[in-house]
């Protein structure tokens, strides 16, 4: 009997299922019939070359243009090319010493090709291309009866394990495979009018026409959708099972004292979401809520407002940054707002004063003991720091509330840690931030487990941004024109920031003042050496402390640059931020540890390096450091990206909009389906794979709704033993510990 749980090379031998396993991951039926098809050819249509992304492994349906054979010069053998289209664009397919392939690759022939996207001069290419050619005839060719139907399915496939091979494969478990039960309660596919399970795995690889198609995947998105709302439920229940601290707010505390100076008035938003906070803060279990907002939306201040209501009930708060620098800045920032209301203990401190203590793993040893002596004795009300305050030997005298910055960085074990710092076996309610906008979808998926606040009016005093792209491979004369233009902002007595994506240029070796061997350059004759195994010939990224050496010798030198990376000591960090505040550096060059909360509205330039090795989000985020002051910001995306593939259409969203709403739709339209669920809570690949969240938001709130009806009705899901199967085919085990933690 053939089972979902059967294995693979049980079924289709011990060779083709060590294949499946370590090109795709892929170990028993349920995991091959679940790899879904990527799309769909349909004979006689082409596949668009156009969006093709570089460095992944392509399959595309397409003409042969031309073929052309030459000796090489520099060794032995020869070089057969061919030319395949869709009509509009090209590709090249090079083969070494395999001169046969030009009497097979006659113009005009159709077929499937299948390799890894590189570029050489300019050109997209196919790297050691595998192909299958249809009879000119009957679009079927060499027996293959895979290509018979009018829809061909196309998988995401790998080196060495073409479309073609997955397809064979498929059929051959699908002749021998049982049918299974279906997870889906009776009640609720009739309902829905949705397909059986069985019905729906055959159809979406075998289908007769895009009506099965569609039918096989709505049934699949329910699966998929479900299951994660049946688990997501399962988390907010058990979260509000734990007992948390009641924070009840005070009329003669910090927090009025704090508003009454206030020298502006809160938005509405910022009203709003206070005391939707104030509220959870009062509740006998946990708050779990995500505020996210553009950059200068005024999280911090509501942030703020939520720790001192939580230090007028006698508790602590502690907030926590994704590196040192930002922490050092938010505990400036603190201190700056609350003034003589952050000095409790010290002469001249306001009567309700509390203490905010900056906790980080590089303060010097002394410094290191007094704050942890704060923390511990309940000295400080607010404790800043990296994630070290939770997982290292800090302790509270009385943890109520934690703060996170950039929510993408902190999950669900990080919240199992606070519960071993709160007080009486209490669980401190939990605020995370972010200044990436989250669409809706996302945010009852990857997010779900979170109450979510939005905070959408757009930053008040904020100077406009303007965001071009420098494509260097295109247009090689555009990167001495962005550096004119630093020297012009310096001049105008503005300053800069240069990005990149790497510190040193070998990680390793580059702080003993090592030499990394440089790229592997072309023939001297001008002809592209046979590539390697992988085919991929992409330059590793730029780094600091090579683009400041460059930059220094070169185009911007006689000006003061700085270097910022996270291999730096804390104090050196902390000296160079000070130094390019105060105006002492014309140019920082640092990594991404400018990202977020660095505040220096003199700041007007954004080049980011090697654009597209960084998020939308990322890039977003970059980008509102600078445009901070009274002159307009101006942000270079530089990349060797060529136009058209899926990388630069990225960079072209982002110079669209400094909207971040929009932009986080744009991003979801330009990732592969499944993508942006993959790090949810534990860090792993989640197995979605059908689900749109651009596309499928009626779906998946519809999904949240039943989720929550069975859950209120059946927590653990003993009386459907089907859904429980489901949440365990896609919360696997080590997802299944973090939601048991929580």
């Amino acid at each position: 009997m053939t089972t979902l749980d059967a294995k693979l090379d049980r079924v289709l031998g011990a060779k083709t299922g060590k294949a499946l396993e370590s090109a795709l991951g892929l170990v028993t039926v349920g995991d091959l019939l679940r790899h879904y098809p990527r799309r769909y050819a349909e004979r006689g249509e082409l596949t668009a070359v156009a969006g093709l992304e570089l460095g992944e492994h392509a399959t595309v349906l397409a003409k042969v243009d031309r073929v052309t054979k030459r000796t090489m010069k520099s060794r032995r053998g020869t070089i057969v090319e061919a030319r395949i289209t869709d009509g509009h664009r090209s590709l090249s397919c090079t083969f070494f010493n395999q001169a046969w392939r030009e009497k097979e690759l006659v113009p005009g022939k159709r077929g499937m090709f299948a390799g890894k996207v590189t570029a050489y001069r300019g050109q997209l290419q196919l790297a050691h291309p595998e192909y299958q050619l249809f009879d000119a005839e009957s679009d079927v060719g060499a027996a293959a009866e895979e290509f018979a139907a009018a829809l061909i399915p196309v998988y995401p496939a790998a080196q060495g394990l073409p479309s073609w091979s997955i397809a064979r494969c498929v059929k051959q478990v699908l002749d021998v495979w049982d049918g299974t039960d279906d997870r889906l309660p009776a009640e609720l596919r009739d309902r829905l009018g949705l397909t059986s399970l069985e019905g729906a795995l055959r159809k979406i690889h075998h289908p007769k026409d895009f009506g099965e198609v569609a039918a096989a995947q709505e049934r699949l998105k329910w699966d998929e959708a479900l299951s994660v709302q049946l688990a997501l439920a399962q988390l907010r229940g058990a979260e509000t099972a734990h007992p948390a601290p009641v924070c009840e707010p005070r009329d003669d505390g910090v927090l009025t004292a704090f508003d009454q100076r206030l020298p502006f008035e809160l938005t509405a938003g910022q009203r709003e979401i206070g005391e939707r906070i104030a509220a959870d803060l009062t509740a006998p279990h946990p708050m779990n809520r995500l505020v996210q907002g553009e950059v200068g939306s005024g999280k911090t201040v509501v942030a703020l407002r939520a720790m001192l209501q939580v230090v007028d009930s006698g508790r602590q708060a502690a907030m926590l940054a994704p590196t040192e620098v930002l922490a050092a800045q938010h505990a400036r920032s603190l201190r700056e707002m609350l003034g003589d209301l952050a000095t409790a203990g010290e002469l001249g401190a306001a009567e309700n004063a509390t203490r905010v203590t900056l906790l980080t793993g590089s303060l010097p040893a002394a410094q290191r003991k007094q704050a942890m002596l704060e923390a511990a004795s309940g000295e400080a009300g607010i404790v800043v720091g990296t994630h070290a305050l939770i997982q290292d030997k800090v302790s509270f005298a009385d943890l109520g509330m934690v703060v996170v910055d950039e929510q993408h960085r902190f999950g669900v074990e990080q919240r199992d840690a606070l519960r071993a710092r709160g007080g009486d076996d209490a669980s401190p309610h939990v605020l995370v931030m972010t200044a990436t906008p989250i669409p809706r979808t996302v945010a009852m998926t990857v997010y779900g487990d979170l109450e979510t606040s939005a905070l959408r009016e757009l930053p008040q005093g904020r100077s406009p941004i303007s965001t071009s792209v420098v494509p260097v491979a295109e247009k090689p004369a555009w990167l001495d024109r962005a550096w004119a233009r630093v020297r012009e902002e310096v001049d105008a007595g503005h300053q800069v920031y240069v990005v990149c994506p790497r510190i040193g240029d070998d990680e390793e070796t580059a702080a003993k003042g090592k030499k990394a061997k440089k790229p592997a350059v072309e023939d001297g004759d001008g002809e592209e050496p046979p590539p390697d195994e992988s085919g991929d010939q992409r330059r590793p990224p730029v780094a600091v402390l090579d683009v400041a050496e460059q930059l220094g010798a070169g185009p911007l030198a006689g000006l003061r640059l700085g270097v910022l990376h996270g291999r730096l000591a804390s104090d050196e960090k902390d000296a160079v931020m000070r130094g390019f505040a105060a105006g002492e550096v014309d140019v920082l060059v640092a990594t991404t540890v400018v990202e977020v909360g660095v505040n220096v509205p003199n700041a007007t330039v954004m080049v980011i390096m090697d654009a597209d090795r960084f998020g939308v989000s990322q890039l977003h985020q970059l980008r509102g450091r600078v445009g901070r002051g009274s002159a307009p910001g101006l942000c270079l995306l530089v990349t060797d990206a060529m136009g058209g593939t899926t990388t630069r259409e990225r960079l072209d969203a982002v110079a669209s909009t400094t909207d971040g709403f929009e932009l986080a739709r744009l991003d979801l339209e330009l990732r592969r389906e499944g993508d942006i669920l993959g790090a949810a809570q534990s860090g792993k690949k989640s197995g979605l794979k059908v689900l749109s969240l651009l596309r499928d938001e009626d779906v998946i709130a519809q999904a949240r709704e039943e989720a929550e009806r069975y859950i209120g009705d059946d927590p653990e899901l003993r009386e459907h033993p089907g859904l429980a199967r489901m949440v365990s085919e896609v919360v696997d085990e080590e997802r299944a510990e973090y939601l048991e933690k929580s």
